[in-house]
């Protein structure tokens, strides 16, 4: 074992040597442990061969024992013909030859991804949506199968380990982007640059990113696709020059940006992040938005340093290599204002009724339809209205995003309330009769702001004359 041990440290140093010597990770010659590793898996995993035949870890003598190799402490550790390796290549492992990406990388949301397993989305998959029937060794009280292939997937699972060190069915196959591993790190490389080739134009490629940013709360593909830049990347493809080295906005390409280009890639100012949370202003997945700075601090994460205001003027930077400023501040005086009138309009008082009808609710959280309503008007809607905005998707701002919100708010919120009150307003139980109350009054509150009058036919009579005059405008200009 310590002859093991002893080749991977002269390995490593290899790569330090050749990284020194030649401005970049490359070995003068394939190890003899890979050599052995290719020799069979050419054989028995001929697709995986040809990935990394492909890959620029071909070309710097990087092979799979360099990425695969263990130590006797590593906990997921086997003897495989000879050799200590680990099935599980995690984001230390990559840090030997990649420490700036990693690093930035652990800074990031992307990396905390899998905290969600304890979180309000998770107890859906697991309990609402799913029960104990995936039995494996590590979970011998069972697991939610919805949970494993749905939630995990995207966000991470926690890997468990058997005791002869390969993971626990249930925890792995995942390259989920915040898996926590073994080693104690978090994240997964592979999540964007999927293995065995690790291509840098697959990563910056949009649908790498719409694997997990799809669907009814996060649909970032979907309104990149609506968008002008989706549109231009699909017609201009051939022009992006994915596959250059060097993938500067500006210099090698200027058809369209991707999410890479806009959340990641150089410009002619700034270099390549891996912390996609640099150039973002509004942090929109929880019921209100906050500064990202905000969420951050929460995660305690060094980007609660960072404010707003420098990640905006970082992402404005990549916007002017199209746009001129006055295109690019406008934009973001567009953007402010959605979610200042989603703020006010529904989520403060949607959030703050609530809150207020939670004592009056029976049962657990979802087993009411109005935590279901509720939940959908922030976490479905109110995320699409925002998203949808931030990247210029119209349909998804107004018709799956603000529609929705308002539709939901006023046709099946709002009376699911009323009910509510109305119901325990004459209960025998004071604690309910005054929470009844103070629902109700608060429902009054919000029903006569001047963002909900029209509700009550309550409207400004003055601002009701000025739109019945504009109706009347856009008739006579239009009528046949």
């Amino acid at each position: 074992m310590r002859t093991r041990c002893g080749s991977w440290w002269v390995t490593v140093a290899a790569l330090l040597a050749g990284a020194g010597a030649q401005a970049g990770f490359t070995l003068k010659e394939l190890s003899p442990q890979s050599a052995a590793c290719v020799a069979c898996h050419k054989k028995e995993s001929p697709v995986i061969y040809e990935q990394w035949g492909s890959s620029k870890h071909f070309r710097a003598n990087v092979g799979c024992y360099e990425c695969h190799m263990a130590t006797e402490k590593d906990p997921d550790a086997y003897e495989h013909y000879g050799q200590l390796i680990a099935t599980i290549v995690t984001p230390r492992d990559c840090a030997r030859c990649h420490e700036k990406e990693v690093q930035e990388f652990s800074d990031s949301h992307h990396a905390k991804g899998a905290r969600i397993l304890g979180s309000l989305d998770n107890i859906l998959a697991e309990v609402v949506e799913g029960n104990n029937g995936f039995r494996t060794p590590a979970f011998p009280h069972g697991n939610s199968a919805a949970a494993v292939l749905g939630c995990w997937q995207c966000h991470g699972s926690e890997v468990k380990l058997l005791p002869n060190g390969r993971p626990d069915p249930a925890t792995w196959p995942n390259t989920g982007i915040g898996r926590i591993n073994p080693d104690g790190s978090e994240g997964s490389c592979t999540a964007c640059h999927s293995r065995h080739a690790f291509s840098a134009a697959q990563a910056r490629t949009p649908d790498t990113c719409g694997k997990c940013h799809m669907g009814p709360d996060h649909p970032q593909i979907e309104i990149y696709n609506e968008s002008k830049h989706g549109i231009a990347y699909r017609a201009n493809v051939d022009k992006m020059a994915l596959n250059n080295p060097k993938w500067v906005v500006g210099e090698d390409y200027s058809a369209a940006p991707t999410c890479a280009t806009c959340h990641m890639s150089a410009t002619r100012d700034q270099p390549i992040t891996h912390d996609v949370g640099m150039r973002i202003s509004w942090n929109n997945r929880p019921e209100i938005s906050v500064r990202p700075e905000v969420a951050d601090a929460k995660l305690g994460l060094p980007g609660k340093d960072v404010p707003w205001e420098k990640r905006r003027a970082n992402m404005m930077n990549v916007c002017l290599n199209c746009h001129n400023a006055n295109y690019v501040n406008a934009f973001y005086q567009q953007y402010d204002a959605l979610i200042e009138l989603y703020h006010q309009k529904f989520a403060r008082p949607g959030l703050a009724l609530y809150q207020a009808a939670k004592p009056l609710l029976p049962g657990p959280q979802f087993s009411h339809k109005i935590d279901f309503i509720w939940y959908e008007i922030w976490h479905h809607e109110g995320r699409r209205a925002r998203h949808g905005a931030s990247m210029m998707g119209p349909d998804y701002t107004h018709w799956h995003g603000t529609y929705e919100v308002a539709k939901h708010f006023y046709s099946e919120y709002i009376p699911e309330l009323r009910e509510l009150a109305e119901k325990n307003l004459h209960s025998p139980d004071p604690e309910r009769r005054a929470a009844a109350e103070k629902l109700q009054k608060l429902l009054d509150e919000v029903l006569n702001h001047d963002n909900h009058k029209w509700y009550l036919g309550k409207m400004d009579p003055e601002e009701k004359a000025r739109r019945e005059a504009q109706i009347r405008e856009f008739q006579k200009r239009y009528s046949k």
